[in-house]
């Protein structure tokens, strides 16, 4: 079983992370590009005890997605650095944003998502499946 670690810009929150992803994706939705500064959302699905924080705590924004479910997004209360992704409806689930891990070189997209809220100067990786809304929309 793999084991990670990752935490925020600040170091005020450290997290580990135990077993591998479940999928691995690039959001494309309004929301993840506002977080993001721009860009898709980089991330993972993993199950919710995967995920333990070592130090700190995460404070989390709940909005409506635009699926019309509702999705927390934590981050670092200090330096903003976002972490985890929650679907209020998939409790059991967590998603990691990639740029939080100590180490990433094993990530790759298996899907992009969203799509269709993609600017035209977003790009989609080749082979990859998109999806106009998330999996199962």
């Amino acid at each position: 079983m793999t084991t990670r670690t990752g935490g925020c810009l600040c170091g005020a929150v450290r997290y580990e992370l135990t077993g591998d992803p479940v999928f691995q994706f690039a959001c494309h939705c309004s929301d993840c590009q506002r977080t993001s500064g721009g860009a898709p959302t980089f991330g993972w699905i993993v199950p919710k005890p995967a995920v333990a924080i070592t130090k700190g705590a995460v404070r989390t924004y709940w909005v409506e997605g635009e699926s019309g479910g509702q999705v927390g997004r934590q981050f670092c209360e200090t330096c903003g650095s976002p972490m985890f992704s929650e679907i209020a409806n998939s409790p059991a689930i967590i998603g990691v944003k990639v740029g939080s891990l100590d180490d990433s070189s094993d990530f790759k997209i298996q899907a992009d998502i969203w799509t269709q809220s993609a600017p035209p100067w977003h790009r989609f990786e080749p082979g990859a499946p998109q999806m106009p809304r998330g999996p199962g929309g």
